[in-house]
């Protein structure tokens, strides 16, 4: 009996100790499972400000770009970036969770609320650069335009050339005004490209109304004091004027989109600031992350 008793003591010591061992394995697990969490938190807190940075450089090179090309490459290179931010922030939300860091975590709530208003807001700027329509209408004033332009001198000077001696002080006099008047238009195609103020383009568009009516306006004097032989010549200055005329009609409607001046405006405005601020949100939580240690603990 005495043998018996000794022999169940001896069983129940083993199962105890073979119980201690089962919690100090299972405690030994859990920091390490705790720990791997924690790496991985750290890492994707670190990557995130690199792809965020990269993002924001990405839509700045959209916006600064000077053809429909490289404005549509970096636009695509930014919103591939912007998803790849949004996928590590996804995968750091529950490893915050899991890991109890509530501070980390409502950091990272900052960081997608602000997010949110960035990815928005960016949509539309990089949507607004891959237009650049004051760059094309730029390329309207340098191109197209500039050509009719000379071509309408050129007629003006085969025009002055066929006219009487009798009128042609006048008709020197005619044709300086009509060129004149065009290149006044063509001064103000610049300063419409760049402006910002719809009012202040109204205006500008008034001026240029006002020179083609002065240049029309002297091609109509000119065609009373032309012999008919000289119809030809006045009707190629006319054509060459309604050519210029809608290059630059068209040059008003991309110059009034406004796509480039808009998205630069934004990028320098309202951009910057939510920009800040998901980077503050960002270097919190990679801060606070670096001061975790291994074992889980605050």
């Amino acid at each position: 009996m005495d043998c018996l008793k000794a022999s169940l003591r001896a069983n129940a010591g083993a199962r105890g100790w073979a119980v201690v061992i089962l919690v100090a394995v299972a405690a030994g697990c859990n920091n390490g499972s705790s720990q791997g969490r924690l790496m991985e938190a750290q890492r994707l807190s670190s990557d995130l400000l690199v792809r965020f940075a990269n993002a924001t450089d990405a839509a700045n090179r959209a916006v600064m770009a000077g053809t429909d090309e490289t404005a549509t490459e970096y636009a695509r290179e930014a919103e591939q970036a912007i998803q790849t931010v949004q996928r590590d922030a996804d995968a750091l939300k529950p490893l915050l969770a899991g890991l109890d860091y509530t501070a980390e975590s409502r950091l990272l709530e900052e960081f997608n609320g602000g997010f949110s208003e960035y990815r928005q807001l960016d949509r539309a700027i990089l949507g607004l650069a891959v237009e650049n329509t004051n760059l094309k209408a730029q390329r309207l004033s340098f191109g197209p335009a500039q050509k009719e332009a000379d071509a309408f001198r050129d007629a003006l000077e085969s025009v002055a050339r066929t006219s009487p001696a009798k009128d042609a002080w006048q008709v020197k006099a005619l044709t300086a005004t009509a060129l004149s008047a065009v290149r006044e238009i063509q001064v103000l195609q610049g300063p419409h490209i760049a402006e910002a103020d719809d009012a202040a383009m109204t205006r500008l568009e008034e001026q240029m109304a006002s020179s083609e009516g002065l240049a029309r306006g002297a091609l109509q004097t000119l065609a009373g004091l032309l012999p008919p032989a000289s119809r030809p010549q006045l009707d190629r200055t006319t054509a060459a004027l309604d050519r210029f005329h809608d290059f630059n009609t068209q040059l008003i409607v991309l110059s009034r989109r406004n796509s480039n001046v808009r998205s630069l405006a934004l990028s320098l405005g309202k951009k910057r600031v939510l920009t800040a601020r998901c980077e503050e949100s960002l270097h919190a939580i990679q801060d606070a992350l670096s001061k975790r240690t291994f074992t889980g603990t605050r």
